[in-house]
């Protein structure tokens, strides 16, 4: 069974009510298990181009690794998806950068990036900034990601409640992005996937204007659904002030994509992984 019949992929981005630009991107490939999402930042129109480079370069470079060798198969104690991840980020953040510092009108460009790759009943997750990943599994909503940004260390340490954070000055300071630094620390982890799981990515646009326990609300009534979900958590976002581009993708699980059960990479990824969890106990 291929990745394009188990999972279905809705995309939505919008300008919202404020911006006159909209610099988020999104890119989806059902064939891939491939989603990405970027929130652009810089001066005119330079974070159109950062979010722009982020999803174009980073699709390209997967689609290129991946085609000829399965993400399950292992790559120095780690699965290739996640070496893939993290060597392709790498060097999005390289090109973007290079424009950035070689074109006046770019300088100064980044931007967040949050990437889910669906393999062997998995999910595996590349992050930067505070873009977000979401799962919905039954009727509890979890965010997979934590924003890298200085409002979220002082949640974490008790210096702020949600409440105040949604009024803080710091909202929109990061303390990582794609495309800024020469160096780039992205976040890479990956998590199990269940059949009804119902997986959002989203720019700041979204969360800014609708809290966890309204985005849940979304998902649980329209999550049979995915494109209509992704409009209506566009709409909901606009109708409540709109005040950044706004952009999700959804990509919901209707049975599972295990490996091919015959294929030897696919048996050694499932004793690499009983043996991890024999060491983590």
């Amino acid at each position: 069974m291929s990745l394009a019949e188990a999972l279905e992929f809705a995309t939505a981005t919008d300008r919202g009510r404020v911006r006159e630009h909209n610099e988020d991107a999104v890119f989806a490939n059902p064939h891939l298990g491939l989603a990405i999402l970027a929130d652009g930042m810089g001066g005119y129109n330079a974070g159109e181009v950062a979010s722009g480079m982020a999803t174009t370069l980073l699709a390209a470079e997967l689609e290129a690794a991946l085609a000829g060798r399965s993400p399950s198969a292992p790559a120095h104690s780690e699965p290739f998806a996640r070496r893939c991840l993290r060597s392709c980020v790498e060097s999005v953040n390289a090109a973007i950068l290079a424009v950035a510092n070689s074109q006046k009108q770019c300088a100064g460009m980044g931007t967040t990036l949050v990437a889910a790759l669906f393999y062997d009943d998995r999910v595996a997750v590349a992050h930067l900034g505070d873009s977000r990943l979401y799962r919905l599994r039954g009727d509890q909503l979890l965010s997979l990601t934590r924003d890298h940004s200085p409002l979220q260390e002082q949640l974490d340490s008790g210096l702020l409640t949600l409440a105040e954070a949604r009024h803080s000055q710091q909202r929109n300071l990061l303390t990582r992005a794609l495309g800024v630094d020469a160096s780039v620390d992205v976040e890479i982890h990956e998590h199990a996937v269940a059949p009804g799981d119902l997986y959002l990515l989203c720019s700041d646009g979204l969360t800014e204007m609708l809290d966890d326990t309204q985005i849940g609300r979304v998902l649980q009534l329209h999550g049979s659904q995915p494109d209509l979900a992704a409009r209506q958590l566009i709409r909901i976002a606009n109708d409540n002030g709109g005040h950044d581009n706004v952009s999700v993708i959804l990509v919901a699980v209707r049975r599972g994509f295990p490996a091919a059960a015959n294929s030897w990479w696919s048996s050694f990824a499932a004793r690499f992984r009983q043996d991890r969890r024999r060491a983590g106990r």
